[in-house]
């Protein structure tokens, strides 16, 4: 199975760094890229992609509100989100998870985190978030 995803970033050496990363895995593609929320709302209803890598902070419509768009779409249910940032402000992540964002990781965190945050595919609940590791 091939996972399909969205790269929503308004900076584009990012895109294109996902891009390449993503490319290299044998089992996952992106299907598009966004420039900013609204365009990534657009995008996900155009491809219905398994995932969306969403920056939080972008010009015009952030990640914020185009993940609770996109998880409030009935179209979109099997559609997952994982927002990453630069900013670890606890607001922020309360606010994620009012959106319904399946998981968010800083930008510095390893890449393992991008594995463990997706979660087992396909997903059981797109649009809550994974359990929490017991501790």
């Amino acid at each position: 199975m091939t996972i399909r995803v969205l790269l929503a970033d308004d900076q584009a050496l990012l895109r294109a760094t996902f891009r390449i990363l993503i490319d290299s895995c044998p089992d996952m593609e992106v299907v598009g890229e966004a420039t900013d929320g609204a365009e990534a709302v657009d995008l996900a209803r155009t491809h219905r992609p398994d995932l969306v890598v969403m920056d939080i902070r972008m010009p015009g419509t952030d990640g914020l509100a185009a993940t609770s768009a996109i998880c409030a779409d009935p179209n979109l249910t099997a559609v997952r989100v994982l927002i990453l940032t630069t900013f670890e402000i606890d607001e922020y992540v309360a606010q994620a998870l009012r959106a319904g964002r399946a998981a968010s990781s800083a930008r510095t965190s390893p890449p393992t985190c991008c594995s463990t945050a997706s979660g087992p595919w396909p997903p059981a609940s797109p649009c809550s978030p994974p359990p929490r590791p017991a501790r």
